[in-house]
């Protein structure tokens, strides 16, 4: 993607997050589910007990924070949290959300972390965020850059490899479990963005996305890039992600046959020798 390219794709993903922050927990239900929330708290429980220093509070950098989901949980955990997002509506929403607490609200360029000093937080989280930046491998290395010696980089809910592989047992619980959704055919956002999708097959609703087969997370590139700055993986969770939509049934009878969702934990590297 060349720069003005670049350019005119953060503007516009931009644009969307601002016009849908106050409508975003809504629109996402297989991240505003219990399920997924309690799966994501123990995730941020077991990233907390693997930093290797003795800072208190952590001091963590939730980055693409959106409507505030993982700042809830960390600063629930006791962490002191700096929100970071491209769209100033989340950013405010952030804001007043949580006031009264240890929160820094920071806006992103869409480039780079080049305010953000080395070192500076001794947790960095991202969560559904990869797949929104076309330079992802390049997000992953300043996360390292900006993760403190002990501290860690949590990367969460982005596709897992067998997405894109031929998984039969995926494609029969994704047949099986949705339930019927009349209200999508009530908004007429959807019958703009099908007709658009006719002319650009890669067209999305939210942004730059990276979910086609030819274009999506590579999880080995991202641990080469990780390892290349000194931060080795100590966790991988691979799991069946649950959306509002699924049958509970369903969803519990295939949870443990087959996964479309992984999140990793890293941890840099306290000495140079450490391995």
């Amino acid at each position: 993607m060349g720069a003005s390219e670049a350019e005119s794709s953060l503007r516009r993903n931009v644009a969307i997050h601002n016009r849908i922050a106050r409508r975003y927990e809504a629109l996402h239900g297989e991240i505003f589910n219990d399920l997924e929330q309690e799966r994501l708290r123990a995730l941020l429980e077991r990233a907390t007990a693997e930093i290797r220093n003795d800072r208190k509070p952590i001091e963590a950098l939730d980055l693409g924070c959106g409507s505030g989901n993982l700042t809830g949980h960390l600063l629930a955990l006791g962490a002191a949290v700096t929100a970071a997002d491209v769209a100033t509506g989340f950013l405010a929403l952030v804001r007043d959300r949580y006031p009264g607490t240890r929160l820094k609200i920071h806006q992103l360029n869409g480039r780079d972390l080049g305010e953000i000093d080395d070192e500076s937080f001794d947790l960095v989280t991202t969560y559904s965020v990869l797949h929104h930046i076309p330079d992802y491998l390049a997000a992953c290395a300043e996360m390292a850059r900006v993760c403190r010696k002990g501290g860690v980089v949590v990367i969460d809910h982005e596709a897992s490899p067998n997405v894109w592989q031929s998984d039969g047992e995926l494609e029969r619980f994704r047949q099986e479990a949705p339930r019927f959704d009349w209200r999508k055919f009530a908004r007429p956002s959807n019958y703009v963005h099908r007709i658009r999708r006719i002319f650009d097959p890669k067209h999305s609703n939210e942004g730059d996305i990276h979910v086609w087969p030819d274009d999506h997370i590579e999880w080995d590139r991202i641990t080469e890039v990780m390892r290349a700055r000194g931060c080795e993986p100590v966790f991988q969770e691979d799991y069946l992600l649950f959306r509002r939509l699924y049958r509970h049934e369903v969803y519990e009878r295939f949870k443990d046959r087959c996964v479309d969702t992984r999140g990793m934990i890293f941890r840099r590297r306290s000495t140079s020798r450490e391995s």
